[in-house]
């Protein structure tokens, strides 16, 4: 999960997947979620995408 401030959580998304966070749980039998908020200082608003992982089969070994 990443959390950005007054930017887009296409931005936060972008930044997830740069740094590779889903390599620290690849070895995690489950369902792995990346999500990716903002928070937008003047509306209010918490824009958010939700992806689905799709780890690769030698990921997994």
């Amino acid at each position: 999960m990443e959390l950005k401030w007054n930017q887009k959580a296409k931005t936060a998304m972008q930044q997830i997947r740069e740094k590779h966070y889903p390599d620290s749980v690849l070895h995690y039998t489950g369902d792995i979620l990346l999500v990716a908020i903002n928070y937008d200082k003047n509306s209010k608003k918490h824009p958010c995408l939700i992806e689905e992982y799709e780890k690769n089969e030698s990921e997994c070994k």
